[in-house]
């Protein structure tokens, strides 16, 4: 799955994770400000991105405090 672009990669999320995100102004929006986030949804964040074949770090995604964040280590990872 290519999830170099921002807008897809939030898509993904959005569509995947079920959160009802704006595309892209979310994308610098805190993680624990979104709606529906938790938790839950970094280990579904974790798996879907293992998944699609970008083996992220998990301490790396911890540190991560925006889905813009997120999306930077997808692309330096692959």
């Amino acid at each position: 799955m290519g999830l170099d672009s921002l807008d897809v990669f939030l898509r993904t999320v959005r569509d995947d994770l079920g959160l009802d995100i704006a595309i892209p102004e979310d994308a610098d929006t805190a993680l624990g400000d979104l709606p529906g986030w938790d938790s839950l949804n970094l280990l579904r964040l974790v798996a879907l991105l293992e998944e699609s074949g970008h083996r992220v770090p998990v301490h790396r995604l911890l540190e991560a405090r925006r889905l813009r964040e997120v999306h930077t280590l997808v692309k330096e990872y692959g």
